[in-house]
């Protein structure tokens, strides 16, 4: 089986068909898709799946193949949305401070990390209260299918809202802030200070180990002390990991990302699906 079901919450009170005001999110990955889907007059989340592949593929062409699937077996992607966003989520990204930005450039930003093809197309997104933009490589093809699905929509990377929402909601001024986004496969670090961002940067990872090394090593690059500065972990772990426990023995000061939100929830998110799906549940405006 290439796909496995790790979340499935709907309202039990609500007829969700008959909702006319409602927004579609939807998050991909190459190993796992995710969506919510959130009531626009009552200001509440009122569905959330989530699935993971069994596989990682590193082929747009076997993720929208996947994805299609998942479209058939799902009835609520098949109703009607008064608004849909889609965020990709790949390491095909890059930040750039606007007052350096060209438009006609955008190749230029993206391909000194990322392999990129000339048939590759590049955009950008505009991050919010921090002066700089993300270029980006969306996945066409699967942009080109939802197309099909829903017509237009809005579509956005992921790093663009994980910064924009840890810079803007989740850091104090005069204060250097520390966060690791944990994965399954990979993980970002964002460092921040005073609300501007320090640095971005995202790993692959295969233990333990290389999570410690690159997290140590941006203290030490940044010449942050570990014994001051305090890591705000979310994603993928809870106080019984492995990671955090680990962790712990190199940085004293280690906290679990709190969850602030303006929106009501009907469904039984606690804040370890709140800090894993950190992105989908901020894609609201």
């Amino acid at each position: 089986m290439i796909t496995r079901k790790v979340n499935n919450l709907k309202s039990k009170h609500l007829d969700i068909s008959k909702i006319e005001r409602k927004q579609l999110s939807i998050q991909f990955s190459l190993d796992g898709f995710s969506f919510s889907i959130f009531d626009m007059d009552l200001l509440e989340f009122i569905v959330f799946d989530k699935y993971e592949f069994n596989i990682v593929n590193n082929n747009p062409k076997e993720l929208l193949s996947i994805i299609k699937k998942i479209f058939v077996e799902n009835s609520f992607l098949s109703l009607k949305f008064e608004k849909v966003l889609v965020v990709h989520q790949n390491n095909l990204s890059s930040f750039v401070p606007f007052p350096i930005f060209d438009e006609d450039n955008l190749e230029t930003y993206i391909k000194f990390n990322n392999k990129i093809y000339n048939t590759d197309f590049i955009v950008y997104d505009y991050v919010v209260n921090q002066d700089m933009v993300s270029v980006f490589v969306p996945y066409v093809n699967i942009n080109n299918f939802l197309i099909d699905q829903y017509g237009s929509f809005e579509y956005k990377h992921y790093s663009s809202i994980l910064v924009e929402n840890l810079l803007n909601n989740y850091s104090s001024k005069n204060k250097n802030h520390f966060f690791v986004n944990l994965s399954k496969n990979n993980f970002e670090i964002i460092v921040s200070n005073n609300k501007k961002l320090l640095l971005y940067n995202t790993f692959e990872y295969k233990t333990i180990e290389d999570l410690l090394y690159y997290i140590l090593f941006t203290f030490d690059q940044l010449n942050l002390n570990v014994e001051e500065v305090e890591v705000e972990l979310l994603g993928s772990v809870n106080l019984d990991s492995n990671f955090y426990n680990t962790l712990y023995e190199y940085v004293r000061n280690i906290t679990l990302l709190g969850y602030n939100s303006n929106y009501k929830s009907i469904l039984e998110i606690d804040n370890t699906i709140q800090r894993e799906n950190f992105c989908l549940f901020n894609t609201i405006d």
